[in-house]
């Protein structure tokens, strides 16, 4: 288990382990049965990546629309007065032609060798209105780094506008490796030949493990819980091993 150290300025930037809200931005209460609408809790893979960071809620007050014509930025909202001299305040400004930035009054300490990853929040992902802030990717070392740092997101396309609700999820952060230390190599005949055995005995096995749970939803796309059985099956799998 790795510990993450944070210190905050504002208690209601509270950085939490990301949780898929339903009903809420992960979708409606909808089961998993012919006729319902797809909804991105249905996918599991979605809901594991999606609770794989931290997500961060924006702590002010009042609602802050972010638009950008012309090459202009045009932030409508209130923030009140500095919470610390010294501070930038309004905590959002314009970060060359396509950006803008928000002070984040935050300090996460990761272990050495680990580091911070800034994302969109999955909802970003979800959102039909498409008004959901995007979050630029960035790589904070922070275990020797204990500044307070601002984060960067691009402009809103032309028309457009990026909506900030007070107690709404934001932005998201990963801790990863601060290091990639990957090596690509294609396999060999006999780990590609083992590799295809086990997707076509997956696949032959699909109508048993898939059977109770298949369904089709109201566009007509297929699914099947084929992939959360073996899941479940490797889970426990992997608890028995520990024990």
């Amino acid at each position: 288990m790795t510990t993450i150290k944070y210190r905050l300025y504002d208690p209601r930037l509270a950085p939490r382990r990301t949780r898929v809200e339903v009903p809420g931005w992960g979708g409606t209460k909808e089961p998993r049965r012919d006729g319902a609408h797809e909804q991105g809790w249905h996918c599991l893979p979605f809901v594991e990546g999606a609770q794989y960071g931290i997500e961060l809620f924006y702590p002010h007050e009042h609602e802050l629309r972010v638009s950008h014509e012309n090459g202009q930025f045009v932030f409508d909202g209130e923030f009140g007065p500095s919470p610390s001299p010294g501070l930038q305040w309004p905590p959002f400004r314009a970060f060359g032609e396509g950006f803008y930035t928000y002070q984040l009054l935050l300090d996460l300490k990761v272990p050495e060798g680990m580091a911070v990853r800034t994302e969109p929040h999955p909802r970003y992902y979800l959102s039909a209105a498409d008004d959901v802030p995007l979050a630029v990717p960035a790589l904070l070392r922070t275990s020797w780094w204990p500044m307070i740092n601002f984060v960067v997101f691009k402009a809103p396309p032309r028309g457009g506008v990026h909506v900030f609700r007070p107690g709404e999820p934001f932005m998201q952060l990963c801790i990863v490796p601060a290091e990639p230390d990957l090596v690509l190599e294609p396999m060999n005949l006999e780990e590609a030949a083992e590799r295809e055995m086990q997707s076509r005995r997956i696949h032959a096995s699909r109508e048993t493990l898939g059977q109770d749970t298949r369904w089709t939803s109201s566009t007509n796309t297929v699914f099947d819980g084929t992939y959360r059985r073996i899941l479940g099956a490797a889970r426990a799998r992997d608890r028995a091993a520990e024990d």
